[in-house]
């Protein structure tokens, strides 16, 4: 496994094709970080589909309302449209790149309507820059985003096995 210096702000993620570890961003998206790290605390994140995934531009998830596998509120054909019960966050724009392994927080037309779903970009994404929350940078695993399964939505879905903040894991 890659080595992670801050392991309060790294997120080790097991998906059904392997593990990524995640670099955390506190200092540019203090609040989103502070999400995440609180739903990957309370397992919201295990279980959850890859429901929306397109060959060169991002893998997203987090939809912790109908996109989680495991529970009984789990709709595959309205995954991506729910969130946390958690308010939304207010847009933390900033001046980082959305290119190859960054995760960024996926929201509604609102710029403050991020809640708990996020995506990994596959390769540049640059014209997302300054209207997207940028939280984390894949710092291993990659190779294992890659081989998510793609689709709008995608039949069959790769998940999230669980996600657990860095300093959790023993």
């Amino acid at each position: 496994m890659a080595e992670i210096k801050d392991r309060e702000n790294a997120l080790i993620m097991e998906t059904t094709k392997g593990q990524v570890v995640i670099e955390l961003f506190p200092d540019l998206a203090p609040g989103h970080v502070a999400r995440i790290k609180e739903l990957a605390r309370e397992g919201a994140y295990d279980g959850v589909v890859f429901h929306r995934v397109i060959d060169g531009f991002m893998a997203q998830t987090g939809d912790v309302k109908f996109g989680n596998s495991s529970k009984p509120s789990f709709a595959p054909s309205r995954a991506g449209m729910g969130g946390s019960d958690k308010p939304d966050l207010k847009a933390e724009f900033s001046n980082a790149n959305h290119g190859r392994g960054t995760c960024s927080m996926a929201r509604a037309q609102n710029p403050n309507s991020a809640n708990s779903q996020f995506f990994i970009c596959f390769d540049d994404a640059s014209f997302l820059n300054r209207q997207y929350t940028v939280w984390g940078q894949v710092m291993e695993g990659m190779d294992n985003v890659d081989k998510i399964k793609r689709g709008e939505p995608v039949q069959d879905p790769d998940k999230i096995v669980s996600l657990k903040v860095a300093a959790d894991v023993k």
